[in-house]
């Protein structure tokens, strides 16, 4: 990934302390929640609010360097875009990783199905992680 800074002066963001270090973790973690991204926030910033979170959340979403994951049965997580992929979700363990898999034919295909023109999509496929497996054996 290009350095922090970089990234968010490449989708037209001020780059402030805060605004480095929730990209950083959002880049740490692959996905990661805002209630854990708070909880981790508060260790190097104790004065930042969960509002001002979403705030910088929002306006990455907006500028298009971060993405809302929605999850069934779970809270959204954040990424920091990149190319087209689906998303495996373990029901145990509740990890979220990315298969990086063309999803253009799939798209396509619901394209000249539905008559639909896709301007977006989040595909996620849910089981259990090869851990989980190797823990209930």
């Amino acid at each position: 990934m290009k350095g922090t800074a970089e990234l968010l002066k490449e989708h037209r963001l001020k780059v402030t302390p805060q605004r480095l270090k929730i990209v950083k973790m959002i880049d740490e973690h692959g996905h990661i929640n805002i209630e854990d991204l708070y909880s981790e926030m508060l260790e190097e910033f104790p004065n930042v609010s969960l509002a001002t979170i979403y705030k910088n959340i929002n306006q990455m979403i907006e500028n298009g360097l971060v993405q809302e994951v929605k999850l069934p049965q779970s809270k959204s997580v954040y990424e920091i875009i990149k190319e087209p992929h689906l998303h495996m979700v373990c029901d145990k363990c509740h990890k979220v990783e990315d298969i990086i898999i063309g999803t253009e034919k799939i798209i396509e295909e619901a394209e000249k199905l539905s008559g639909y023109k896709i301007d977006e999509s989040f595909i996620t496929l849910r089981g259990v992680c090869p851990e989980c497996q190797k823990k209930a054996e």
